[in-house]
């Protein structure tokens, strides 16, 4: 992804509210298949990690790596994360 592309998709991002929360249970697979969800049908999205700052790092690589979608920005506990729907 380029600098160009994800300087948009910051700036789509900018009013969107989190669709997916992440708590004390962590990143499971019922969390993990509501991501998937939420990327199919808004390609871009928000989630909120409650965790400690490691922890969060973990997490938004973990969620990154395993559902394919490519990391646009982390400010705080807000991850944006983006993954094109070809069926769109």
């Amino acid at each position: 992804m380029i600098a160009a592309d994800k300087k948009k998709l910051k700036a789509q991002a900018h009013s969107l509210k989190p669709v997916i929360m992440i708590g004390q249970s962590g990143l499971t697979e019922a969390v993990l298949a509501e991501i998937e969800l939420a990327l199919d049908s808004h390609e871009l999205i928000k989630v909120k990690i409650r965790a400690e700052r490691e922890e969060r790092v973990r997490i938004q690589e973990s969620i990154c790596t395993r559902t394919g979608a490519n990391f646009i920005q982390s400010i705080g506990q807000i991850l944006v994360i983006y993954r094109l729907n070809p069926k769109k």
